[in-house]
Order: structure tokens, then C-alpha cells, then sequence
């Protein structure tokens, strides 16, 4: 038999890769001969950069750069296994996990540490890039980015303006003539599943604001910040970043990848699943696995056990999700190849008890179900 696994991280409990490895012992429990293809997985946020590395056997480079606060820390790129790719997550230098609740800021949060891992993986010859755009800690519109790429944004004194979307009402002008000429010559491939508009009372600020700190008096300066944005870059672009779907992402990262970059945006589910190859290993397997803290009708809006079904359905393989909890509203993913959703919660506990046990949790699930499936009177 083949099985294929491809979970999702447990948040707060285990990563992608451990969920897998959990799994996975589960399985050879049950059949110690199974073969069995482990594919750690991820919908573009947090745990991109992890997963893609370990599915494409990559490497990770780490750099010092700025966090969303100006203060200097050590994030990463990753390289994937074909030794072409740079995989970017703008968490890694721009994430909410990077400062504490206290620290929360988003008049002073700045993208430029972003820019930094970019800047370098282009000083080390990279051209072809996949940037993950989620858990980010910024409303800078993606600015601070493309002042550490060489875009000069300028107040009234034509000097550079500060960090973050406070400052953003400062712009007199933008000078594209230093902006990292070596950009034009790559492809980006950006990771979003959020379709939101740069401004309005659907956009970055008011959407997205208010977990990053951003109060209702804040929420409104942010807004009007970004339409003053929004204007130059009209103008010095010819692209209106205003009402365009996706520039809301990453609080107007994703519209200034949109406006200065060579990219194309897809859901991060089908990024990751793509550069993880997954198609080829579905080929002639026998089941899947996959899962993720959290499962309700929202999963099929786009997240990983969806994304992973979608691609199993395809070739005629059955998709089974393990998760910590399940909501009733979950059954909608059988209409998308999913034959079973199962909770791993075997017994009453408290949630930092299912968090501490959920490595064993997981693979005593992935046992049993192994167990059932492949029992030889099923197979008949």
C-alpha cells in the first residue's frame, strides 16, 4: 500500500512537518511495510517556508534584518530543492510573532525587513520567487519593502519618510530611479488567498487592522493613508491600487507587489501544493492524509485539507482529515473527495492537555484508521 501525508500545522501544538511525522508512525504501527510519502504542507502563511523546504528537500539562509519595530533579527529565505526557487515568508521578518501583544503598532509596523530577504536572495542570483503573504504585523501599503529595494518615497523636503502607515500621509513624491533595476528581470509568484481592496471599509485597514493592534481612531488615519498611497502610486505607475482585489493583503503588501513587481497571484494552498509536486506522488497511492488544528465549512474556502482533497479527488484517491476539533458544518468538504473527517480528541481533556498530547493524539488516530481501512475485509 501507499499513503500519502500531507497535514497542515496543529497550531500551537505541533508544525507540519511534526504533524506528518505523527502520522506517520501511526501508519507504520499498523503496517510497518507501507509505503509511505510524507508531504508537510502549508496554505501560504505561517509554515510556508518550513514546509516547502522540507517537501522539495531545500535549504534555509538565514539573514539579519529588520523587524516590523526597527530593531534588528534573524529571519530566513529558503532555497527549495531544485536550487533555483527563493521561498519568501514576509512573516519571517514582518510577522505578528515577531513582537509582543504590548508592541502592537500599526502606525509604526514596517515591511522593510521584507524587502531585506529579498534584497539579499537577489544579491545571491536568485530570480525566480514564491512569497507567502500571511501573519504579517504591518499597514504600511508593502512601503517599507520597497524603500529597502531602493524606492525612494519622499515628504515635502524630499526626505525619506519614516516607518510604518503612520507616515504615509507624509508623501510628496516617489522616485522610482534607484528602485532595484534586477527585479524586472524576475518572476514572483505570490501566495494570498485574500481578495480584499487596498482602502475602504472592506480593505487592509479596516478588515485586518484591528488584530495587529489598530484602534477605531487608528483604523480610519490607516485608511486615509493608504489612499494618499494609493494616489502616487497611480500616478507614478498608472495603476490604481484603490479597489483592486488582493492589494488589501498583508496589510497593502499585496497591492505594492501588484504595482512595482512582475507577479502573478494564486491561492496559497495551490502554491505550496505546486512547488511540493504532490501530483507526482499521488500517482498510484492508495490514501491520503491530511489535517490541521481546526476543521469547519470554512476549509473549504481554500485551506490546506482542501487544497490537498481537491488534488487526491483528481486521481481517484481518497482523502481522510485528522484535526483537534470539527465542526458539524465540516461535512461540506465530503462533497470534495473527503470519505471521512475524524477528531483526534479520544477522551475528555482540557485543551492545554489535547495541546501537550497531540503529537500521540495524532498518531494513535492515524492508527486506528489505517487499521480500519486496510483491514482486509474492506478490501475485498
Amino acid at each position: 500500500m501507499k499513503i500519502v501525508i500531507a497535514p497542515d500545522s496543529f497550531k500551537g501544538s505541533l508544525s507540519a512537518v511534526e504533524a506528518a511525522n505523527a502520522i506517520n508512525k501511526g501508519v507504520k504501527n499498523a503496517f510497518p511495510d507501507a509505503k509511505t510519502v510524507l508531504i508537510p504542507v502549508a496554505d501560504g502563511g505561517e509554515g510556508t517556508l518550513e514546509t516547502l523546504i522540507a517537501a522539495t528537500g531545500g535549504e534555509l539562509r538565514n539573514v539579519v534584518v529588520t523587524d516590523p519595530l526597527g530593531n534588528k533579527v534573524e529571519a530566513g529565505y529558503g532555497v527549495l530543492g531544485d536550487k533555483k526557487t527563493c521561498v519568501i515568508e514576509m512573516a519571517a521578518a514582518s510577522g505578528l510573532t515577531l513582537i509582543s501583544n504590548e508592541e502592537l503598532s500599526p502606525l509604526e509596523t514596517t515591511t522593510y525587513g521584507t524587502g531585506q530577504l529579498i534584497k539579499q536572495a537577489l544579491d545571491d542570483g536568485f530570480t525566480s520567487f514564491a512569497v507567502g503573504l500571511g501573519g504579517s504585523a504591518t499597514n504600511d501599503g508593502g512601503a517599507g519593502m520597497l524603500q529597502a529595494l531602493g524606492l525612494r518615497i519622499l515628504d515635502e523636503d524630499e526626505n525619506e519618510i519614516g516607518y510604518g502607515g503612520g507616515s504615509l500621509d507624509k508623501i510628496a513624491s516617489i522616485d522610482v530611479d534607484a528602485f532595484d533595476s534586477r527585479i524586472k528581470e524576475c518572476q514572483f509568484l505570490i501566495a494570498s488567498d485574500v481578495e480584499n481592496p487596498l482602502i475602504g471599509p472592506n480593505g487592509a485597514s479596516h478588515i485586518f487592522g484591528p488584530q495587529k493592534g489598530a484602534t477605531p481612531e487608528m483604523i480610519e488615519q490607516l485608511d486615509q493613508n493608504l489612499t494618499h498611497w494609493a494616489d502616487y502610486v497611480a500616478e507614478v505607475t498608472g495603476i490604481r491600487l484603490h479597489d483592486m482585489a488582493g492589494a488589501g493583503a498583508a496589510g497593502g503588501i499585496g497591492g505594492a507587489f501588484q504595482a512595482f513587481f512582475p507577479c502573478e497571484v494564486k491561492r496559497g494552498i495551490d502554491v505550496v501544493l505546486e512547488y511540493s509536486n504532490i501530483n507526482h506522488f499521488l500517482t498510484g497511492a492508495d490514501l491520503v492524509f491530511t489535517g490541521e488544528g481546526r476543521v469547519d465549512g470554512q476549509t473549504a474556502s481554500g485551506k490546506t485539507p482542501m487544497g490537498v482533497a481537491q488534488m487526491a479527488k483528481m486521481q481517484g484517491v481518497p482523502t481522510v482529515i485528522l484535526a483537534g476539533s470539527v465542526n458539524e458544518d465540516a461535512a461540506v468538504l465530503h462533497d470534495f473527495g473527503v470519505v471521512s473527517i475524524h477528531s483526534i480528541i479520544n477522551k475528555p481533556m482540557t485543551l492545554d492537555e489535547a495541546v501537550r498530547s497531540a503529537s500521540v493524539l495524532l498518531e494513535w488516530s492515524a492508527e486506528q484508521i489505517v487499521r480500519s481501512y486496510f483491514h482486509p475485509a474492506n478490501r475485498n
